[in-house]
């Protein structure tokens, strides 16, 4: 993340969508132009047992946004009794920034999450813009995951396959983008709820991928 070049949202994050999951996952550096000011920064967000939200841009809007849209998917699940729908988290966010579009957040958002029509990936600009897709990527990074992704990601590919294809391809952006690095954040979330890896098994993956 960048605070003293906000548009240059340095971070590297993802997003993908697995025939039993959604995958998504960051790297945990936080950094102020060649300054690295944190080593493990919290990018990647629970904001209900079916949604998560990985972040990159500006620290204090970011954290504001995943409280904003925890509190709307709780208080959706407390009128209605069910959880809200990825599409309707979606457009949620891209309408708070709407509103803000000329005095903007600087962000950009990967929105994942699993309900009854199965799992979802959203990216989400500054301007309210909201684009599903299979798998995206966001952050400075993002130019590195893309070429992995682009690569190795397959449609049928399981949410154990996607947990290591989100590391290979955060790896492979933190060894080329000085504005990532640290731990990867993982999490994968299904219909058995939202879990993100631990990061013992993280960090083992990290080092085959090293090999």
């Amino acid at each position: 993340m960048t605070s003293e070049n906000v548009k240059k949202t340095g971070t590297t994050t993802l997003g993908m969508v697995c025939t039993d999951g959604v995958v998504i996952a960051t790297e945990q550096r936080a950094t102020m132009g060649t300054l690295i000011a944190h080593k493990s920064t919290k990018k990647l967000y629970r904001i209900d047992n079916h949604l998560a939200l990985a972040t990159a841009g500006l620290v204090g809007d970011l954290q504001v946004l995943a409280r904003y849209l925890s509190a709307e998917a709780n208080l959706y699940r407390l009128k209605r009794d069910s959880p809200i729908p990825v599409e309707s988290a979606a457009t949620l966010m891209s309408n708070i920034m709407n509103q803000r579009k000329f005095m903007p957040y600087y962000v950009q958002l990967v929105l994942g999450g699993w309900d009854q029509t199965g799992g979802h990936v959203y990216s989400l600009d500054a301007a309210g813009g909201s684009i599903p897709d299979n798998y995206t990527s966001g952050g400075s990074g993002s130019p590195y995951v893309f070429g992995v992704l682009e690569d190795h990601y397959r449609d049928d590919m399981t949410s154990d396959e996607g947990i290591d294809l989100a590391i290979r391809a955060i790896s492979a952006a933190i060894s080329r983008d000085s504005a990532s690095g640290g731990m990867i954040s993982v999490a994968v979330i299904s219909k058995d709820g939202f879990h993100q890896i631990a990061d013992e098994d993280v960090k083992k993956k990290m080092q085959q991928f090293k090999k």
